[in-house]
């Protein structure tokens, strides 16, 4: 059946992908041995080290996340090696599981999927660890199914605390471009990054920035890996080349997308980021439900999942939402499944698509027979008009 209008995609990815950018990817398709591509390739690659904030090297797969944890783990580690984890959510058990796959023994830090990272437990584990037979730390920095978020410098600093060489590494796929993150400030040996989020792009290439520790690490490393291999990747690199074929026309994409970036700034997309989330919390809060997120010093910026009232199905609520008004909200996730909805705010995202997504949460909660509060679209509102005047104010004075 027919929709007018535009659909919203609220998801927490894939996200809306900006019309430049869209015709940017549209560009007829590039011969990738051509001078041309040599130096789309290096500014693709120069373009997300600033994204990272390194000066390391960084790898672009034609691949899912999926790919880039995969190839983290691969590129570092032998069979049999230990690995610590800490379970923050349904993203957090997906790489966990992949570990297992690999021939790795992941041992996994439990939470409720309602906080972030646990330092001090995982500080406790690797004071155990005389022997140092744990090789790495993986840690999720935005959990994508709960959104909370962990302490990545808080991470390394418990690493660190206690002396142990292990290799930290770290899932940005919900977080790059979206949340402040800091490669080379925070100590991070292998960084995992995808397009579909915060970069603004279809799903399809995914990223490892890697430290000088984890180049080493490499040499030593036995897991089979070819497709993933860094050390043919960086060679090719280094003139802007890749290995293999790559997802030539999302290099278009990406290369627009960094210069989106770019002129706004990391920083105030970080900032517009966080005000979102927090009208988007206080509009959770007026309609008188509760973000799962319970610590408050571990909000997600870039998205809000919201828990059910008992006894009411999350999933049928976004039915509801998706047929009537043509809006797609993220769904819970593993032990999550119907119990919670998600609000994506990440992106290319402003003050108005921010309300009329929460516009269209509030008519479907009505629509459904959600129990709830009315005003939450006011609440935020409040806070975002509030805040545009406290900045202009500033711009004045």
């Amino acid at each position: 059946m027919h929709k007018p209008g535009r659909h919203f995609l609220q998801i927490p990815g894939p996200t809306n992908v900006p019309d430049d950018v869209l015709r940017a990817i549209d560009h007829p398709t590039m011969d990738h041995r051509s001078p041309e591509f040599g130096d789309l390739g290096l500014r693709a690659l120069s373009g997300m080290k600033w994204v990272f904030k390194t000066a390391a090297d960084v790898v672009i797969y034609p691949a899912s996340g999926t790919g880039a944890w995969e190839a983290a783990l691969v590129n570092t580690l032998s069979a049999g090696d230990r690995v610590l984890m800490c379970e923050t959510g349904h993203f957090a058990w997906l790489w966990h599981r992949l570990a297992t796959r690999l021939g790795l023994e992941p041992e996994i830090i439990p939470t409720d999927w309602r906080t972030g990272a646990d330092i001090a437990a995982i500080a406790e584990r690797l004071r155990q660890d005389d022997g140092h037979s744990i090789k790495a730390v993986c840690v999720v920095h935005n959990e994508t199914s709960t959104g909370c978020t962990s302490d990545i410098a808080g991470v390394r600093a418990a690493i660190d605390s206690v002396g142990h060489p292990a290799l930290l590494m770290v899932d940005t796929i919900s977080s790059l471009g979206s949340i402040d993150y800091r490669h080379d400030e925070w100590g991070v040996d292998v960084t995992i990054g995808g397009s579909q989020k915060g970069l603004m792009l279809p799903p399809g290439l995914s990223f490892n920035a890697v430290s000088a520790k984890a180049r080493a690490a490499s040499d030593q490393a036995a897991l089979p890996r070819s497709f993933w291999s860094w050390d043919e990747m960086f060679a090719a690199n280094r003139t802007g080349y890749f290995p293999y074929t790559p997802s030539t026309n999302l290099l278009y994409g990406l290369v627009v997308a960094i210069e989106r970036m770019q002129k706004e700034g990391l920083d105030a997309i970080f900032a517009r980021h966080q005000r979102h989330a927090e009208a988007t919390r206080r509009a959770v809060n007026a309609w008188g439900l509760e973000v799962l997120c319970r610590t408050p010093e571990h909000y997600s910026g870039a998205l809000t999942a919201v828990m059910m009232p008992e006894g009411h199905s999350a999933d049928a609520f976004r039915k509801v939402v998706h047929e009537r008004l043509n809006m797609s909200l993220g769904n819970g996730l593993g032990r999550l499944a119907n119990r919670v909805f998600r609000i994506g705010h990440l992106g290319d995202f402003n003050d108005l698509m921010l309300a009329g997504t929460l516009s269209g949460v509030e008519m479907g909660l009505k629509i459904a027979g959600v129990p709830h509060a009315r005003g939450g679209v006011g609440a935020a509102l409040d806070y975002l008009s509030g805040e545009i005047s406290a900045t202009a104010a500033k711009a004045a004075a």
